[in-house]
């Protein structure tokens, strides 16, 4: 989604002009940033809430442990150790330099690029922002929170400084055409190569959180319920869309066969007899990925759920 006209070249442009002035640099710059950010979380629960609520139908208390208040936290623990952060280090000398003058200097990159992800749209567009002053990119695919954003930190940051830029695929590609010292992405394999091929042109640094899997192993030692109920939990939050979230279940068939019957009973306790109908239930995120899910399907034994879910 675009709400408004953006040029690429020059918000990258702005932002800087702003790094090579030496304004972002002074930790007073940075904690007056930072606190602004928690202020804005906190100010604004509520419409984060609701804007979670209708890209993912997330509740209010998943919301708030997997979004809000881990960015909240994230700032808290900057803020108490920025100080220390930017402290020069003194490393051990060797016979060499003994006589010398040693220590180590952190310097910021620069202007860094951060790409969000739509299945955790506040948390991995906003906690990378925590630890870089930078531009960003929230998903296309989770409108109501990227406006949201786009909307917000406007208000409470320093745009010399911070800038949102919203869009598609055409636009991504128009703002990876441009020179950063530093790209942060969260999203798929596909889309990495793609940022990661921009990145070589500049030899720009990156740091790349893509796909994988996510095991877990039960063994017959384990009490059942109280693992199933940690697992399907796991599973569940976010619909599943969690890079971290259970994958597969590694098992013996005769936990196999203890498992299944409390696992039906602990998705009741947890969604009741309509999980669709349940405000704690959530949702996929489009019907691209309902129908790549529902593929999984084919050829397999279901033995809870499997209709179709689509709303």
């Amino acid at each position: 989604m675009t709400s408004r006209t953006q040029n690429a070249e020059e918000i990258v442009s702005r932002v800087r002009n702003t790094f090579e002035s030496g304004k972002t640099k002074p930790i007073q710059f940075r904690i007056k940033q930072l606190q602004a950010m928690k202020r804005m979380l906190e100010e604004n629960k509520d419409e984060i809430v609701k804007a979670l609520e209708q890209d993912l139908h997330k509740n209010k208390y998943e919301a708030l442990l997997t979004e809000v208040n881990f960015i909240i936290n994230d700032i808290k623990m900057i803020l108490m150790n920025l100080h220390d952060w930017m402290k020069p280090v003194k490393p051990s000398k060797d016979f060499a330099n003994i006589l010398d003058s040693v220590y180590i200097l952190s310097d910021p990159y620069g202007v860094a690029l951060v790409m969000g992800a739509w299945n955790y749209p506040l948390q991995l567009t906003l906690s990378p922002v925590c630890g870089a002053l930078a531009g960003e990119i929230p998903s296309e695919h989770a409108p109501a929170v990227a406006k949201l954003i786009a909307d917000y930190v406007p208000e409470y940051l320093d745009e010399d400084a911070v800038q949102v830029y919203l869009g598609g695929i055409p636009e991504t590609a128009e703002l990876l055409k441009q020179r950063f010292d530093y790209i942060f992405f969260t999203g798929s394999t596909a889309v990495g190569r793609i940022v990661h091929a921009a990145a070589n042109k500049y030899l720009t640094p990156t740091t790349l959180e893509l796909g994988g899997k996510s095991p877990v192993y039960l063994d017959s030692t384990a009490d059942v319920e109280v693992a199933a109920k940690r697992i399907l939990w796991g599973k569940f939050i976010n619909a599943g869309q969690t890079c971290v979230a259970p994958d597969y279940l590694l098992c013996s068939k005769e936990v196999q066969s203890k498992f299944i019957p409390v696992a039906k009973k602990i998705i009741k306790q947890f969604f009741g007899d309509e999980p669709k109908a349940s405000a704690d239930f959530g949702r996929i995120i489009n019907d691209a990925n309902f129908a790549r899910i529902s593929g999984l399907l084919k050829g397999c034994t279901v033995a809870v759920g499997g209709t179709d879910g689509r709303l």
